[in-house]
């Protein structure tokens, strides 16, 4: 029997438990015990099956729920993105589930969002895998991606932000105003979009004035203030000569000034740094960041109106690319 036919009840049978076992271990809506629960997962996979939203649909249950996923809830950049998340579902009238994937098993047989508890779901980067996403779309589920540009072939919606355009602009203030010749750039996390383009910017900002690209000024800080902390050590330690560092995301620019104030070094003095983000805490450091603002409540409210616009069944654009701009405060040089 193809596995789209199969139903919760095949799928307790084959565990041995009740239907409503199954639908606890689907939903969590209870505890059940580790065997029973490893028993069902295995039917769960053996069957391939998934709660099938057309039926869901057919028995006129809408759950009045958007599900957003996340790879984690860290650091100061999901703050602003959830309250627009968050103001945005309250606006529709509907509830907000959210859960992080970073804790999810490797090959989860299930997922804790999707069609059995949402109508739609929000899909932060990097926390779907292609095979998952590529499901959901061929089951005309909706969902909208955000800073993730879906795989191809796909048309699912995107909410992103100007990262590229806004890169250029930040690394051409430092050699333009600052004369910065040798700037370095702390790359996020391995294939994560915003820091690929990011990175783009960062390279054609050097070809529009001339400037040589330098391997030995990329350095990985991950969006994270420990690991670009200990890259910017690292730096020092070899000996490399620069005299600017684009952060990547202000994140990683609180690691970055603790590096360089540990070695002596002078910001901005002696090291212009800039960022990415304009992060609450941005304007506290010291020196104050000069960085990139993003409109990130912003995409979170946008991508619930895009969400809710497919769930109605109305037209929605496939790319929506929100502005960014420059934020000049002193950790450049700037005295404004």
């Amino acid at each position: 029997m193809p596995s789209s036919r199969h139903t919760i009840a095949d799928v307790a049978y084959r565990a041995g438990v009740s239907i409503a076992t199954v639908s606890r271990v689907l939903n969590g809506t209870a505890p059940v015990g580790t065997d029973t629960a490893e028993r069902v997962r295995s039917a769960i996979a053996a069957l391939d099956y998934f709660p099938h939203a057309a039926a869901r649909t057919l028995a006129s249950r809408r759950t009045d729920t958007i599900g957003l996923l996340l790879p984690e809830i860290s650091g100061a950049f999901f703050q602003p993105m959830l309250r627009g998340v968050e103001a945005g579902v309250s606006e529709a009238g509907f509830n907000l589930l959210i859960h992080t994937t970073q804790s999810l098993p490797e090959n989860a047989p299930h997922r804790p969002l999707g069609e059995h508890n949402t109508d739609g779901l929000l899909v932060f980067t990097e926390s779907l895998d292609a095979k998952e996403l590529t499901r959901l779309y061929n089951a005309r589920f909706p969902v909208v991606l955000l800073h993730q540009a879906p795989p191809n072939s796909l048309n699912i919606p995107l909410v992103t932000i100007e990262n590229q355009s806004g890169a250029q602009k930040i690394v051409e203030h430092l050699i333009k105003v600052h004369n910065c010749r040798r700037i370095v750039f702390l790359q996020g996390p391995d294939g994560h979009e915003d820091s690929t383009l990011r990175e783009k910017g960062y390279r054609f900002a050097l070809k529009s004035f001339g400037l040589s690209f330098n391997p030995s000024l990329i350095i990985r800080g991950n969006f994270d203030r420990n690991a670009a902390q200990a890259a910017v050590e690292q730096l020092l330690a070899d000996r490399v000569i620069f005299d600017a560092i684009f952060t990547g995301d202000d994140e990683s620019a609180i690691g970055v000034l603790l590096a360089l104030r540990q070695a002596g070094r002078k910001v901005p003095e002696e090291i212009a740094i800039v960022g990415f983000d304009d992060s609450l805490f941005a304007n506290a450091l010291l020196p104050p960041l000069t960085t990139v603002r993003a409109p990130t409540e912003q995409v979170g409210k946008q991508a619930v109106r895009q969400l809710m616009r497919i769930i109605q069944g109305e037209e929605v654009e496939s790319r929506l690319v929100l502005s960014t701009e420059l934020t000049i405060r002193q950790s450049c040089g700037c005295h404004p």
